[in-house]
């Protein structure tokens, strides 16, 4: 079994990520915890609600309760981009040219690098907001489906309807493809690559809980999921994606759910966080399974390998996190 460091933080640990090599934690009470020749920490929010790794940049960007919206580097040092007062801010994500979007109530905000910001209003409250892998582009989810933006024109929004509540969204790396997570326990999906207005929709349903954690392949053949008592793998490399076919199940536990999935900067091989605090790693090739950490004190609320791929971070609802080496 593969060497596990321990880190014991105190309460709810919301995320981690790598920058490069350095494994960073992020708590819920609003600071980040560093492991860079040892443990260094840096106050970030008052109360801390969101954190990403921006996929631009060796940097996170997080989102609090006090309204700000920070970018943090791997040495610690913290750059306030945008602070709205007495809102919450849950949503963030990093686009090209050091673009970042946030959001609060029913509209979404991109600030560029000049440090100019647009608006891009909603008619219902905004929920998650993802950049295109291509061109200057957002696609922004609400209540009856998503919103297409270009952020660098005047162009006309893009709507992909579709009834319910979107919580989430996320592009495929190719662009081909966009996926939200739903309130209901479902996934839904639009194909990108036809003609304008033209979006072809898939439905992927059947979960038994909501859909959290999501992660792409690295060559966007596959897009992980949890939200069941196994890792439900879509599979996208066909023309129309998943659409007429069944996911992969990986990992699967009796009635013990899946929170958090990510899979490896470059090999097909999935690491899957549990309810329980368990880790596995599986290959996607056989379904092989590795035990990467025994069952801990909280729920897997984070997982995040180093660009290497030898080291996997995990952070915990109760603050049990640390850093799994693979190549031990």
């Amino acid at each position: 079994m593969p060497t596990v460091a321990p880190l014991d933080l105190e309460g709810h640990v919301v995320a981690t990520h790598f920058l490069g090599e350095v494994p960073l934690f992020a708590s819920a009470a609003g600071t980040i915890h560093r492991l860079d020749g040892g443990e260094k920490v840096t106050e970030a929010h008052e109360g801390l609600l969101t954190c990403i790794r921006d996929p631009y940049s060796a940097t996170l960007l997080t989102g609090g309760e006090d309204g700000k919206v920070l970018r943090i580097a791997h040495e610690g040092s913290v750059t306030q981009l945008a602070e709205a007062p007495r809102k919450w801010i849950n949503v963030v994500a990093g686009g090209p040219q050091g673009a970042v979007a946030y959001a609060h109530g029913r509209t979404s905000f991109v600030r560029l690098s000049d440090g100019t910001t647009r608006e891009f209003s909603e008619e219902r409250t905004v929920e998650g907001v993802a950049f295109a892998p291509k061109g200057l582009r957002i696609a922004v989810a609400r209540y009856n489906g998503v919103t297409l933006h270009w952020v660098g024109t005047n162009g006309a929004p893009v709507d992909l309807d579709w009834k319910g509540a979107h919580t989430g969204v996320t592009f495929s790396p190719d662009g081909r493809f966009l996926v939200t997570t739903m309130q209901e326990n479902a996934l839904h999906g639009w194909k990108l690559d036809g003609k304008p207005g033209d979006a072809r929709h898939m439905r992927m349903t059947g979960y038994p809980a909501k859909v959290k954690s999501l992660s792409w392949s690295v060559k966007g053949k596959w897009l992980a999921s949890s939200g069941a008592p196994a890792a439900i793998v879509w599979p996208f490399s066909a023309k129309d994606g998943p659409m007429g076919k069944a996911p992969l199940e990986l990992g699967t536990r009796a009635n013990i759910m899946v929170t958090q999935v990510a899979f490896h900067p470059a090999e097909e091989v999935l690491a899957i966080g549990f309810v329980d605090g368990m880790i596995l790693g599986v290959r996607i090739a056989d379904g092989k399974e590795a035990l990467l950490r025994r069952p801990g004190k909280g729920a897997i609320t984070g997982l995040s390998w180093s660009a290497t791929g030898k080291l996997l971070a995990f952070s915990s609802e109760a603050g049990d996190c640390g850093v799994i080496d693979i190549s031990a």
